[in-house]
């Protein structure tokens, strides 16, 4: 099971106050564990939301609202995408991730493919492990 694991924004994220050496030792060691475990898929963490867009669609209308944005608390500032056996064991590994100040981080499993029954054809599977080889293949690039 995939579990997207959501960090979410604050004030110092959104004023684009930036962590401190110790934070990001401590957060190095977490993904560092993460990693050796087998646990962690991808870890990346957001600009505020001043750097930010949001595109409404309406019809065909599309509009574009430049950031920021102000409930601070319905804004990401960062993720992570673990690989466990379930949502326990995905809890389990956040209660050791080091934030305190009343940081709040959201769980959410990914949708797989069997999720989806017969409406995800065989026709879709292959174009969706199309997609995923290539964006295999653009990640490798830009690394």
């Amino acid at each position: 099971m995939r579990f997207m694991v959501i960090v979410k924004a604050d004030k110092n994220s959104e004023a684009g106050i930036l962590p401190d050496q110790k934070i990001l030792t401590e957060m190095g060691k977490f993904n560092e564990e993460l990693a050796k475990a087998g646990v962690l898929l991808a870890a990346e963490g957001l600009q505020a939301s001043s750097k930010g867009a949001r595109v409404r669609f309406s019809g065909s209308k599309r509009t574009v609202i430049d950031g920021p944005f102000t409930e601070a608390k319905e804004l990401v500032a960062g993720f992570w995408l673990w690989q466990v056996k379930s949502k326990e064991e995905a809890i389990e590994w956040l209660k050791r991730a080091p934030f305190d100040g009343g940081t709040e981080v959201e769980i959410r499993q990914v949708f797989e493919a069997d999720d989806f029954g017969p409406a995800f054809t065989p026709e879709l599977r292959e174009q969706e492990e199309r997609i995923a080889a290539q964006a295999a293949q653009n990640a490798q690039q830009g690394a």
